[in-house]
């Protein structure tokens, strides 16, 4: 496919993220950027080849998140990191601080009425959608017809190129004795019938395999999971006590592989949203017994969260933690919660044991979600119920959760202060 007569050079290209990948697309732009010239392209997060630094010679990356493969972009020093709550995608790309030109999906095949399903996103893919001059895309017969608000016709879509492979899936990854345990700790506070949000990762993902035995669970979440879908499918997800989209699972983007594509097929109890329904706090609000599950790279003793940068490389994300946690605040019931194992590292090849905690007097990096939003705060080591505790009464319970190990050495550097 020649792409030259619909992108030019200067031109800003965005596509979906992580499954929703158009990757025959995304494949062919790489290999034709040198006849194209330089562009700037927006990326969520990549589970394809395409975010290489090698790129980087005729296209400028810019992102919400450091995730996945745009890691290597950001150890190359080749990824603009636009840091902003996930809430505010949409109104940003309709207002034109996110550019978008040229935009390129990947779709269900049309059904009987000629409609495209956007499958496994809709998140800011539509006002994007709204905004592009140019919309490609990829029909992939293998990619789930799924329900939302926004479907294209022929009308809406500039190119067509039909493809038939399995969508991305992400890397499998297994959790540690240690996540187990902190999954076990933050799993124990989710009751019967709450409603859940959940991040992405390996800790979410072992937090969910806790729930099994619930009953009447509700899913309202930016991604849906893997084990979201298996947990439906053990009919422990009924969304049947939801004040809100009774009976339905919202979403903005599918961020599972097999297990979840076929769930969400033809499955009209599950929705995928734009990102001002999904985030936005008005929403969150009206949802009883909302219970955000995040994680985060570090935690100070305050109750600050540092979600986007560990040993100075850009790896996560504000994202939507910070609208989830303080959509929970606002819920009945609800429950803010951001889990994370207490040390990274470990003894490395010459023995030596470099374990760093995650529980710190200052952070090392920014502030993404400000110590009013937080709620509990889980490590393997226990839960510290922060809410309505002044900054003093926070600091005995976020050594409480820390690694013995580190306690010590912790307290010493709240009374430097």
């Amino acid at each position: 496919m020649d792409l030259t007569a619909f992108i030019g050079r200067g031109d800003a290209v965005m596509w979906g993220q992580a499954a929703a990948e158009p990757v025959a697309l995304t494949g062919a732009l790489m290999q034709q950027r040198h006849l194209i010239g330089e562009i700037e392209v927006f990326i969520g997060a990549t589970w394809s080849d395409a975010a290489d630094p090698a790129f980087a010679d005729c296209v400028r990356f810019r992102s919400y998140c450091g995730t996945a493969a745009n890691r290597r972009l950001a150890k190359a020093g080749c990824l603009d990191v636009l840091p902003c709550n996930y809430s505010q995608l949409g109104a940003m790309i309709r207002g034109g601080q996110i550019r978008v030109d040229v935009l390129m999906l990947q779709l269900a095949p049309a059904d009987d009425e000629g409609r495209y399903s956007l499958s496994m996103a809709h998140e800011y893919l539509v006002p994007a959608i709204e905004t592009a001059r140019v919309v490609l895309a990829e029909v992939n017969d293998q990619a789930p017809w799924t329900y939302g608000p926004r479907t294209l016709g022929a009308e809406d879509i500039d190119l067509i190129v039909r493809t038939s492979r399995p969508p991305l899936a992400p890397p499998m990854v297994l959790p540690s004795d240690t996540e187990r345990a902190v999954a076990a700790r933050a799993a124990a506070l989710i009751e019967d019938g709450a409603t859940l949000q959940f991040g992405i990762g390996t800790l979410p993902e072992a937090i969910l395999s806790q729930l099994s035995d619930r009953r009447d669970l509700g899913v309202h979440t930016g991604a849906l999971l893997d084990s979201a879908a298996r947990l439906a499918q053990a009919g422990v997800i009924t969304n049947a006590r939801k004040s809100i989209d009774t009976g339905v699972t919202v979403a903005g983007v599918a961020m599972g592989g097999r297990t979840l594509s076929d769930y969400i097929h033809r499955n009209a109890g599950v929705q995928f949203h734009p990102v001002d329904y999904t985030h936005s706090v008005q929403t969150l609000a009206r949802i009883d017994r909302l219970a955000a599950i995040n994680s985060a790279v570090e935690v100070d003793l305050t109750g600050q969260i540092n979600a986007e940068v560990a040993g100075g490389v850009y790896v996560g994300a504000v994202g939507g933690a910070g609208d989830f946690l303080r959509g929970a605040q606002r819920s009945s019931g609800g429950l803010a919660i951001v889990a994370l194992p207490s040390i990274s590292g470990g003894p490395d090849l010459a023995g030596q044991d470099p374990r760093i905690s995650r529980i710190v007097a200052s952070l090392n990096g920014p502030v993404s979600t400000a110590r009013c939003d937080a709620g509990f705060i889980v490590t393997e080591h226990g839960v510290a119920d922060l809410r309505g505790l002044t900054v003093s009464q926070r600091i005995p319970r976020m050594l409480a959760v820390a690694d013995p190990r580190f306690r010590e050495s912790l307290e010493r550097a709240v009374h430097r202060r």
